[in-house]
């Protein structure tokens, strides 16, 4: 999610090091990681509760470290990635474009929306808001 938040910045030419609610700090993506807060809970938080929920994910497919770290295995992997692209074809309303569009592309939209708001095209930045 971070990558595609830091994309849709980037390509509507905001640099994504430059954050409002994340301190700027050398190769962290503090927009990107703003313009995540907004959609984690809709995109990201739910699908891993789903995910666990349907138990397609469980204490099976994490591996303890003998350093103490905790790691997913290929297979769990695997699920997780297949269920995040299923995720991002999904399909909603925007609420201020008043348009269907997938989920996926949810970060460029925010970002441009974004964008337009900084240059002064929109009087105030439209957040997502998951009905």
């Amino acid at each position: 999610m971070t990558h595609d938040c830091r994309s849709a910045a980037e390509s509507v030419g905001l640099d994504p090091a430059v954050g409002f609610l994340h301190r700027d700090r050398p190769g962290r993506p503090s927009l990107a990681l703003d313009l995540m807060e907004e959609l984690r809970p809709v995109l990201a938080d739910r699908l891993a509760l789903a995910l666990v929920n349907r138990r397609q994910i469980g204490i099976k497919d994490f591996v303890r470290q003998d350093s103490g770290a905790v790691l997913l295995t290929d297979e769990a992997r695997k699920t997780i990635l297949v269920a995040w692209q299923e995720r991002k074809r999904a399909e909603r309303r925007h609420p201020f474009l008043d348009e269907v569009a997938p989920l996926g592309l949810v970060p460029y939209l925010q970002a441009q929306l974004l964008s337009r708001h900084l240059r002064g095209d929109l009087d105030a930045y439209p957040p997502w808001v998951w009905k």
